[in-house]
């Protein structure tokens, strides 16, 4: 976004905080009272600038609001100039929600971060409704990743990493996304989901992975997950959080890893089973 400074604003902004709000501007900053309101258009768009350049978005949006309230109250000014304010609020807005949505991210994968996926989970889980079919929370891991970075370098595993988000979020259903937890680990969240349709999706994201033609990364490249899924019913007491659900489904990963990776493991009816062994799975 492209902001005019004006050198007639001349007076300090770096002491612009929280306390800062439009129609707060010091009178004895402008000599003359009759100053043109021109001017006073010209102060809130610079200070929205040094506001929006600080991430003070809220306080941003107010001065570049009252810019346009002032060039539309203004008789005699020159039509275009309250579009060309409401174009910069309305591109400080979008600038907001990609910023969000950034601070949401991983940079690597673009994959959500472990910050939405506590946030997220959380809300989710208190929200489910009792008769609805369930969230499910895949926990995903890479088997022995150590060894393609060791043996191809962190700008191959890099790659790696991205391609597998690509295939962990080929054939979500709605409502679902992918984040990732930490190092080689991702998450999958399927929200309303029955635990046949779970483990069925998480089965086809493992299989995905499993079946993709590293060779194009790295030459003989193999590379397969391994998955912990943990389903919660509608109808179970929401007390449990996003932490807790996380762990169910990191008990079930060991037991993927130790029936030999490149599982799915689940529970049903208490016992563990592993995807693809039980016929009711496929």
């Amino acid at each position: 976004m492209t902001h005019r400074l004006h050198p007639q604003s001349s007076w300090d902004t770096s002491e612009i905080g929280a306390s800062t709000r439009p129609g707060s501007i010091d009178v004895d900053l402008i000599e003359d009272p009759q100053h043109e309101t021109g001017e006073l258009v010209d102060m809130h768009e610079s200070i929205a600038q040094v506001l929006a350049t600080q991430g003070k978005w809220r306080l941003a949006y107010s001065h570049l609001n009252e810019a346009l309230r002032l060039a539309r109250d203004t008789q005699g000014v020159t039509p275009l100039i309250p579009e060309q304010y409401q174009r910069q609020v309305d591109e400080l807005r979008r600038a907001h929600a990609e910023a969000v949505d950034a601070s949401l991210r991983d940079a690597l994968t673009a994959s959500y971060n472990r910050r939405y996926l506590d946030q997220k989970l959380d809300t989710l889980l208190a929200e489910q409704p009792r008769d609805g079919k369930g969230i499910a929370v895949g926990l995903i891991d890479l088997d022995h990743f150590k060894q393609v970075n060791d043996t191809h370098g962190h700008l191959v595993g890099d790659r790696v990493l991205q391609q597998v988000v690509a295939l962990l979020q080929a054939d979500l259903p709605a409502g679902s996304f992918c984040a990732r937890y930490g190092g080689e680990e991702f998450v999958l969240v399927l929200p309303e989901v029955s635990p046949w349709f779970a483990v069925t999706t998480l089965e086809r994201a493992r299989a995905r992975v499993a079946e993709h033609n590293w060779s194009k990364i790295v030459p003989e490249l193999a590379i397969t997950i391994s998955a912990g899924l943990a389903h919660r019913p509608g109808w179970e007491l929401p007390q449990r959080d996003a932490e807790w659900q996380l762990r169910r489904a990191d008990d079930l990963l060991y037991a993927a890893k130790r029936a030999g990776r490149n599982v799915v493991a689940y529970r049903k009816s208490g016992a563990i089973r592993i995807a693809g062994l039980d016929d009711t799975c496929r």
